[in-house]
């Protein structure tokens, strides 16, 4: 098989050199869709080889679909500026490139959180479905969490090695991307007409913060855990409060 490596970018000149160089040898081309990024990231990955197109913005599944298009390879990698093969993961895919099979591969992302790599928190294993064949695929989602969609018949086979996830690198990065995706899900929510009570954002962080660090076994992530099952408790709230919001502001 031949790969397509595919990348969407918005500001990610500190990522996007690691992303690209760790494809570099299992790939054949990369192809990387920006969003009009303000810093370097078109020109750090132009050196690297990579094919830039830049176009607005248009969702998540819109996206990945339209970078998708432009792949000319029989296989597509999805990955996301922040993150990497690591050596394993590189050598299996390598390994597969021979196979004549039609299957779909999920990879396991193992996350680095402000500098700790975090084996538990309900974060790890993250096995997430990302090398699939170009044709008969593509990603769904209106607003968030896109998912792939392929042919029921074909196999999914798991990749050993990692995805290595370099998701946060300080705390205030870490809560504005919760909320910017509790917003989001509470639109997706809203459109699915839930609605919430109003113990409902406290109830929900409680038990998102117990399941995290007690029942996933948070706590042996040391402080990172705690801050993690803080913060995403936190974006419990704010999810419910908005999905509260939208119903209360919207009745007809």
């Amino acid at each position: 098989m031949t790969i397509s490596a595919t990348i969407i970018t918005l500001n990610e000149e500190r990522n996007i050199a690691r992303c690209i160089q760790s494809l570099l040898p299992v790939v054949d081309e990369i192809l990387v869709l920006d969003a009009h990024s303000a810093d370097r990231t078109v020109e750090i990955a132009t050196s690297l080889g990579a094919k830039v197109s830049v176009k607005e913005w248009a969702g998540y599944a819109a996206s990945k679909n339209y970078i998708n298009s432009l792949a000319s390879c029989d296989y597509i990698l999805s990955i996301d500026a922040d993150e990497a093969l690591d050596e394993p993961l590189q050598k299996e895919i390598n390994r597969i490139k021979d196979s004549g099979e039609k299957k779909v591969y999920s990879l396991n992302r193992l996350t680095n959180y402000c500098g700790k790599w975090i084996r538990h928190s309900g974060w790890y294993p993250d096995v997430k479905v990302r090398l699939f064949p170009r044709i008969g695929t593509k990603w769904v989602g209106e607003f968030v969490h896109e998912e792939l969609s392929f042919e029921q018949s074909m196999n999914v086979e798991q990749l050993s090695g990692h995805l290595e996830h370099y998701s946060y690198y300080n705390f205030v990065e870490h809560r504005q991307r919760a909320d910017k995706y509790s917003l989001l899900t509470a639109k997706k929510m809203y459109q699915q007409g839930k609605k919430a009570g109003v113990l409902k954002p406290y109830l929900s962080a409680a038990g998102r913060f117990f399941a995290m660090y007690v029942i996933k076994l948070g706590i042996l992530d040391g402080a990172m855990g705690w801050k993690i099952a803080t913060i995403s408790a936190a974006s419990n709230v704010l999810k419910y409060k908005e999905l509260r919001r939208l119903n209360r502001e919207n009745v007809t």
